[in-house]
């Protein structure tokens, strides 16, 4: 296209198609629900579809949710799950449970382990169990940033850190931590009956979606982060 034609989009001299609104948005790196509502601007029926986890109908998705879940179970006996846009947790391996069995404190609400965000910053979640609480909240918190910079405006994501922010201390919280050249990362460290659990976070993403929901979708690992760690860590979950 020519640099008159993109300077006519912008002005409004023009009105573009859907192939090119289709064109600018992948060009542009825009999510694919942003790229939706592009197209509803112009005028135009939104493309991109979006399915629930548990979506049934389609085989294609199943069988990819059904990839994902043995993905999961791969990482046996190390912790793993999946979150989708808002850090719900959507599955998760028996690694997972069993860790948050042995951290949760006594008598705690359940439905806290089921957001990746809230479990770490709620009083009833891992909150206690975090030995460096005040690094990984913030490392967090700079996480969901991240996220409502990529998505601005994302209503989900607004919601999440308005709820967090109502949580005692979040407020309190520095900026996340710069690790020296001698770190090699900033591990989560968890307290178990005394000792020292360290882990560190991977992240999977699926590549090319053409779907809201994949696009959206995160899986999760918690590796050890030491030889001591793996011994422990393999003690707690194995099944």
């Amino acid at each position: 296209m020519s640099q008159r034609h993109v300077s006519y989009l912008e002005t409004g001299r023009s009105q573009p198609s859907r192939e090119m609104v289709v064109h600018l948005g992948a060009a542009l790196d825009v999510p694919l629900r942003d790229r939706n509502e592009l197209l509803m601007a112009a005028g135009f029926a939104p493309l991109y579809s979006e399915r629930a986890w548990s979506d049934g109908d389609d085989p294609d998705f199943a069988h990819i949710r059904d990839m994902l879940r043995t993905l999961v179970e791969a990482h046996q006996p190390f912790p793993a799950y999946v979150v989708d846009r808002g850090w719900n947790v959507v599955e998760a391996n028996a690694a997972t449970g069993a860790l948050m069995a042995r951290c949760l404190p006594v008598g705690a609400d359940l439905s806290v382990a089921l957001n990746a965000v809230s479990v770490v910053f709620e009083p009833s979640g891992l909150r206690s169990c975090i030995m460096n609480w005040t690094d990984v909240a913030s490392a967090l918190l700079a996480r969901l940033y991240r996220d409502l910079d990529e998505r601005p405006g994302d209503p989900v994501i607004v919601q999440l850190l308005d709820r967090v922010a109502e949580i005692e201390g979040v407020s309190l919280l520095p900026r996340a931590q710069v690790a020296s050249a001698r770190d090699l990362l900033i591990p989560v460290e968890l307290d178990i009956d005394g000792e020292r659990l360290s882990l560190f976070t991977t992240i999977l993403t699926i590549g090319s979606p053409s779907d809201i929901t994949l696009e959206e979708l995160r899986l999760e690992s918690l590796l050890p982060a030491n030889a001591a760690s793996a011994e422990l860590l393999s003690s707690i979950t194995a099944v």
